[in-house]
């Protein structure tokens, strides 16, 4: 099957990543189907559709009758039946493997043998979500950046079963969306969940052991790195009940690795249910009242944070360059329009030195004896 400009797709999960993916594919044209479980998230996806629309047009960035069209390019379906006529399903559901398994298992027996079935999951397993179906060669991973409509990354991950013809074509396809593929090994966070974790965990380490405030950390990561958003703040955006379950899902499929464990911080805030500017509170206080927090701007103590926490994302990235997660040109593509890094980290690592960063990782593993800093195979032979 060629996917082409006139592909029906359906998206299931009408929540905040499948209600954007849905706009975005109906934005190039494409006849849209999205389903949900739930009738008011329908509802509330309707109205968020139509409120994003009238604030392009607002902008300038798309004229009333594309509005309209785009309006009347998506479909609101009311049961699976309805998806019998689609060339490429994107499920966008809940991080929840069974629920996935589920899932693909039902659209099997509705959709045409030639149908892609597509997960947009962060963190799974491609190949334990195809594993049920009777054909996992026609299912692969499609994951997509909060909102798909803006962020320019789509991770292409094929799972074991799945056929290459397919990750050529969809990748094809949203390169016609003005997205930029890259092709990422089946393994647990892809490339930008896995390389990013030191960014949110040695944060919180370093607050943990008092050496700094989230303000502190977060400035310290703005002004030296020149990230956008700081960690703590980036969590609070992300949401912290979704960033917990991404580390723990990764750590956990990682057999326990200690270089991603979760930590016990971010689990408290997420059994309060303080899940960032969602809910009003985070590891900031976002009510009316709340206390103006000054950051201690200490150039000294700000490069310790940064080259801490740079050095870890650093490691991550050798890393998966050594384990052949990705080459070495779809990493840094990666890091910096997923998540808007400043630069891509490999050459982070040519500018500062790898033997710095290397030497960084030893001062550390030497103080805690700590697993989680042991330096990769590649960046140990980059710097001898």
């Amino acid at each position: 099957m060629q996917l082409n400009k006139d592909s029906c797709i359906g998206v299931i999960g009408a929540g905040t990543m499948g209600s954007s993916i849905a706009q975005l594919a109906a934005s190039f044209g494409h006849k849209v189907i999205l389903f949900d479980s739930d009738n008011s998230v329908i509802k509330a996806a309707a109205e968020k559709l139509q409120t994003s629309l009238e604030l392009l047009i607002q902008k300038n960035k798309i004229t009333k009758t594309r509005a309209n069209d785009i309006n009347l390019n998506i479909h609101f379906a009311s049961s699976f039946t309805e998806f019998a006529k689609c060339n490429l399903i994107i499920e966008a559901v809940i991080e929840d493997l069974a629920v996935k398994q589920d899932l693909l298992k039902k659209l099997e027996q509705i959709v045409s043998p030639e149908c892609m079935l597509a997960t947009n999951t962060s963190s799974l397993s491609i190949t334990s979500i195809a594993s049920p179906c009777m054909n996992s060669s026609r299912v692969l991973g499609i994951h997509f950046f909060n909102p798909a409509t803006l962020m320019p990354l789509v991770e292409v991950i094929p799972g074991l079963a799945t056929n290459p013809l397919l990750v050529k074509e969809a990748s094809e396809l949203i390169n016609t969306w003005d997205k930029t593929t890259v092709i990422v090994k089946d393994t647990p966070g892809f490339i930008v969940n896995r390389v990013a974790r030191p960014f949110y965990g040695e944060a919180i380490k370093i607050y943990e052991e008092g050496i700094a405030d989230f303000i502190t950390i977060d400035w310290a990561m703005k002004e030296i790195g020149g990230f956008r958003m700081g960690p703590f703040e980036l969590m609070d955006f992300i949401g912290n009940d979704v960033n917990f379950k991404v580390t723990e899902t990764v750590w956990t499929q990682l057999f326990y690795d200690n270089r991603y464990k979760p930590s016990l911080t971010q689990k408290r805030l997420f059994e309060a249910g303080y899940w960032g500017k969602k809910r009003g509170r985070g590891y900031y206080d976002y009510s009316k009242n709340a206390q103006t927090l000054e950051p201690k701007k200490d150039n000294a103590l700000g490069q310790k944070i940064f080259l801490r926490i740079i050095s870890m994302l650093i490691n991550e990235a050798y890393d998966a360059l050594y384990l052949n997660i990705a080459s070495r040109e779809d990493l840094e593509i990666a890091m910096t329009k997923g998540v808007n890094y400043p630069k891509g980290l490999l050459k982070w690592s040519e500018d500062i030195g790898p033997q710095k960063i290397l030497n960084t990782l030893m001062e550390l593993h030497s103080i805690y004896l700590e697993d989680r800093y042991r330096p990769s195979v590649m960046l140990r032979n980059t710097c001898h």
